[in-house]
């Protein structure tokens, strides 16, 4: 007879441990980060594993806005996740830490974040779409951590699933080791069975919002499948332990105990990555997931021992079983009456309010005060975070994103996060004046909160520019800004630093006279300029000879020089790869002072630069676009008309990527428009490469820009 059981939020596991949230021993923790392409279900699976687990009775949606983990205005008000949320439940005696992470590549820093302090990644894929552009990123992102990986297959009850189709595309990214432990017997609308291949299992859950399901024994074609899923199964869990491999060789087989205590290591080792099919939205397949969590998944013993660097730059180690505590600050967040709150993983000892602990980074002591666990935005007070456990601390004077805490004694440096460069830039102008104090705090935090958003004033084109992974990125920027700090901002596209630089050698004489009643100025002097290497900036020497010139004028002269060569002559940019010679000039034994000569030296430089064909170089990005295949022609189409050079097409899979150089004139808003030719998926990166002669057609658009009002 078929048995029936409760699941969904009916199906509340008894902890064998404390409910205090940070009562769990290391190995009854699981730390994961949810991650994925946009809209794959990452957030409805949160809620699903909320409910499941009877923290929630109810699951909330994005687009109702009142999911635990998306409490933030902008993130209701755009229906997407923008912050990492720490969420955490009990299934089973476990304690599940969960990061629910942003989809949006713009807000990639969050997922980052989750990802070094993650035990394993759970990679969500839309069961229609498949592995997208984010997959691949975020799973780039979780090997370069190192992370054991497990693959939610999201959304089997939508139009148009073929999950067969996505588990081949998903074989085709990352190798034959991806291994489907849950199926859906009926994909598409109304799905609710599911095949647990390692339970040889059907599993049928009722549709009346009970959250019961039954199970049978898999049978007919279904049986067949299971029983060579088995056999592949063996094997991949045979790859990763010596001694199972023989067992295998020997036997042809393994046993059924045999099998379940390789699974463990076997995903650890990433010979096998293991597939589940669900559907968040109705809790169908959610349990099943959890269950492998527990019996399997990664917690903090898995990683005992972890690198540091001590204080005279040396590996120093931390093992879980030390007793002094070292946590690892991997996200800052400012919250409304409470505070700065600094996520915290600890990762090894404990932590404590009043306990005082050293940042290496900063050579500070802080003094803990509160600590909390997090559910969303709802903060539970603790009085313990222990080892190998996530917790927040509040109201740190002088720590942030990336840096580490230890005791007094131990003063070790856990490695920071390398975040992406940025690929979009902007001017923000403050749309009231008197604003300037609001605003510098207000980049100022947000630039705590999150470090792939930049900041900092171009004191060659005098502008304040802002940097981010993306134009939504710099729009949640700008409206966080008018919310939280009161401050009204525009973003408006910045000006090119070109540079100005000469073609041929000139030289050119300047006499300086001044008689105003009282002291006269006097000097005289003779330049002779050359063009120079490209980067070698500007050289100043001398070449005098005899007594005309005294030679404490060199030094007035160099000044002279440089103040025209900041100042720009050609079109108001500096100037660079000249190389200038001093070689005559004559002076006065009374009106001859250093203001004279640097007012003779800059005049005497401008003529000469003028008479040698000046002309203006222009800064050239390096760039990287990830495209899918069909869009690779129009891509490069647009980056061709940017005046762009393709050097190199890589990738075999369905995306691929281009590398080019680009001027960055061309390059304004290309995120949005990449974004626009690929529907939404393209991404890239940019870096300066090199400065290059502007084409001399083009001269005359940046010569009639209008000049910058001071």
């Amino acid at each position: 007879m078929p048995q029936e059981k409760p699941s969904g939020p009916k199906r509340v596991a008894q902890p064998q441990y404390p409910k205090d949230a940070m009562s769990y021993p290391p190995d009854r923790i699981r730390n994961f980060a949810l991650v994925g392409h946009q809209s794959a279900g990452k957030t409805s699976l949160a809620e699903a594993m909320l409910a499941c687990s009877g923290v929630i009775t109810r699951m909330g949606t994005t687009e109702a806005g009142n999911t635990v983990s998306d409490y933030h205005a902008t993130e209701k008000e755009r229906q997407i996740s923008v912050h990492a949320s720490l969420l955490h439940c009990d299934w089973q005696g476990i304690k599940y830490n969960i990061i629910d992470t942003p989809g949006y590549l713009d807000f990639i820093s969050e997922g980052l974040g989750a990802l070094r302090v993650g035990d394993f990644a759970m990679v969500v894929v839309d069961a229609v779409s498949g592995p997208e552009i984010g997959t691949d990123q975020v799973w780039e992102y979780a090997s370069q951590f190192q992370l054991p990986k497990l693959i939610v297959v999201n959304g089997i009850d939508k139009d148009n699933v073929d999950f067969d189709r996505v588990l081949a595309e998903l074989r085709s990214h990352y190798g034959r080791k991806v291994f489907p432990m849950t199926l859906p017997i009926d994909p598409g609308p109304g799905c609710r069975r599911i095949l647990d291949v390692m339970r040889s299992e059907e599993v049928d859950y009722a549709t009346d919002g009970s959250g019961k399901f039954t199970e049978t024994p898999a049978e007919g074609a279904w049986k067949d499948r299971v029983r060579k899923l088995h056999a592949e199964l063996i094997e991949l869990v045979a790859e990763a332990d010596d001694s199972l491999m023989e067992e295998f060789f020997d036997q042809g087989d393994l046993t059924e105990d045999q099998l379940r205590s390789g699974v463990h290591a076997a995903i650890q080792a990433e010979t096998f990555i293991p597939v589940f099919a669900t559907s968040a939205t109705t809790d169908v397949g959610v349990a099943r997931l959890m269950d492998l969590i527990s019996k399997y998944g990664s917690s903090p013993l898995d990683r005992k021992v972890v690198p540091a660097i001590d204080e005279e730059g040396h590996r120093g180690d931390i093992a879980l079983s030390d007793s002094s505590p070292a946590c690892y600050i991997w996200k800052t967040i400012s919250e409304p009456h409470v505070g700065e709150l600094s996520f915290c993983r600890l990762y090894s000892g404990s932590i404590h309010p009043n306990m005082e602990l050293f940042n290496p980074f900063h050579g500070t002591t802080e003094k803990i005060g509160q600590i909390f666990t997090l559910q969303g935005h709802e903060r539970q007070p603790t009085d313990e975070i222990g080892p190998g456990d996530i917790g927040v601390m509040a109201k740190l004077k002088d720590t942030h994103t990336g840096n580490t805490l230890t005791s007094l004694e131990r003063k070790v440096r856990l490695p920071a996060v390398s975040y992406p460069k940025p690929n979009i830039h902007g001017t923000l102008i403050a749309v009231h004046k008197g604003d300037e104090d609001k605003l510098a705090a207000g980049l100022a935090t947000l630039h705590e909160e999150d470090p792939t958003f930049l900041f900092g004033y171009n004191t060659e084109t005098h502008e304040l520019v802002v940097s981010g992974q993306g134009e939504l990125h710099l729009e949640v920027i700008k409206s966080r800004l008018a919310r939280r700090f009161n401050v009204e901002v525009e973003i408006v596209e910045p000006r090119v630093p070109f540079r100005e630089t000469i073609q041929i050698p000139a030289e050119a004489k300047y006499r300086h006279k001044k008689q105003s009643g009282g002291a006269g100025q006097f000097a005289e002097v003779w330049l002779r300029i050359r063009p120079t290497e490209p980067g070698a900036g500007v050289d100043f020497g001398h070449s005098l000879t005899g007594n005309n010139v005294d030679r404490v004028f060199v030094p007035s002269v160099e000044k002279g020089v440089h103040a025209a060569c900041e100042a720009g002559i050609h079109a108001g940019y500096p100037v660079t790869d000249v190389a200038v010679d001093f070689y005559d000039g004559k002076m006065h034994t009374v009106d001859s002072k250093d203001i004279a000569f640097q007012t003779a030296g800059k005049e005497a430089f401008t003529e000469a630069f003028k008479q040698a064909r000046p002309i203006l170089l222009e800064p050239i990005l390096s760039i990287e676009v990830k495209v899918p295949e069909p869009c690779l022609g129009d891509v490069m189409s647009d980056l061709s008309s940017r005046r762009g050079h393709i050097h190199g097409i890589e990738g075999e899979t369905k995306y691929r990527t281009i590398k080019a150089e680009v001027p960055q004139m061309e390059m304004y808003r290309y995120a949005t428009t990449l974004r626009s030719l690929t529907g939404g998926i393209g991404l890239h990166s940019e870096s300066f490469a090199r400065y290059e002669p502007l084409p001399a057609n083009l001269e005359p658009r940046v010569l009639k820009q209008p000049e910058l009002v001071y």
